[in-house]
């Protein structure tokens, strides 16, 4: 063959060889990252989720695909975003933002695994028979908010020891964790001595209206139902127990972050780190009845000693000594 030739067979043979090589290549394993909020509410969480995944051999975009579904708290399209997940064909779907985003992600499937935050007790829940060895698709994290309601409570009262009377924000729009939070708020209450005034809301609107309906009977404190929707909102909860002078306890360390009270409950920052690691191990090919789910055991009480000066409240020493945080 003389030289020109040669060249011109070689000239080519490069438009075959890219597909040959690029069909040798494994497809990169998907992770369907499901939540009933937005993107921007959950920056932090995002970011300590990737690096229990990069922590365990996985980063985004070089040798795992995160598909994103946001409900933007819109809790009907849950079902049909767990859906389309499924049907993308991810290896796991993790389930954040509430327990409705867990069920929905279990009535979509079967068989992939789930990596979910739980509220409360998931055996208790049905959506396990075992927190040592899962017997289905459903793994993860119970936060332990349900279980802490009682604690709560006396806390908010060894803050205000005056309060005899205390209104419990709920979501009705998550009736299964509400159910829950009631029925322990009562327990705890009247075992204190204390009546509690139920406000429901699902929206800014209805958050507005819940707090205008305080006027006419006015609590002493306020204790904040653990919600994704009301952590998504939390500037105009605290801002509105500010303006109405109303002492208040939530489960997470961002509402004092922003100008709350007070807070008792678990890291969950820690928790989506907790959700990365499980999802790695499942590509690796862990199967979930090898994950048991995990009991947080980060629990922190953070007090704003600013907003108690604010409210005129002296913080007890032995408060102050089992705070994880104070902030000034």
């Amino acid at each position: 063959m003389r030289r020109r030739e040669f060249l011109g067979v070689m000239g080519g043979a490069p438009v075959a060889w890219p597909v040959v090589a690029s069909a040798q290549q494994p497809a990169m394993p998907t992770i369907g990252f499901l939540d009933s909020r937005s993107p921007e509410t959950l920056t932090d969480r995002l970011r300590v989720f990737r690096q229990g995944l990069k922590d365990n051999g996985y980063l985004e975009g070089d040798n795992v695909t995160i598909v994103y579904r946001w409900a933007e708290n819109q809790l009907n399209l849950v079902p049909e975003l767990a859906a389309d997940l499924i049907r993308r064909q991810v290896a796991v779907v993790i389930a954040s933002g509430g327990l409705p985003v867990v069920f929905a992600a279990k009535a979509a499937t079967a068989t992939v695994p789930i990596v979910g935050i739980f509220a409360e007790d998931p055996v208790r829940l049905g959506l396990i028979t075992s927190l040592a060895r899962p017997d289905g698709n459903v793994t993860g994290i119970n936060i332990l908010n349900a279980e802490l309601v009682a604690k709560q409570l006396a806390l908010l009262r060894e803050l205000v020891p005056r309060t005899a009377h205390v209104a419990v924000l709920v979501n009705p729009n998550n009736p299964t964790s509400t159910e829950s939070t009631l029925r322990d708020a009562e327990q705890a209450a009247r075992s204190m001595g204390m009546q509690i005034q139920v406000l429901r809301a699902s929206s800014d609107v209805e958050i507005d209206a819940a707090f205008a309906t305080l006027e006419s009977r006015r609590p002493d404190a306020l204790f904040v139902h653990q919600d994704p929707f009301f952590g998504s909102r939390r500037v105009q909860l605290v801002q509105l127990s500010t303006y109405h002078r109303l002492p208040a306890i939530y489960t997470l360390r961002d509402f004092p972050e922003v100008g709350g009270l007070m807070s008792y409950g678990s890291n969950i920052v820690d928790a989506y780190r907790q959700i990365g690691i499980y999802a790695a191990r499942i590509l690796k090919g862990t199967k979930v009845a090898d994950l048991p789910v995990v009991q947080s055991t980060k629990l922190e009480l953070v007090i704003n000693a600013q907003i108690a000066r604010m409210f005129g409240l002296t913080i007890p020493p032995t408060l102050l000594a089992r705070a994880d945080e104070v902030i000034e």
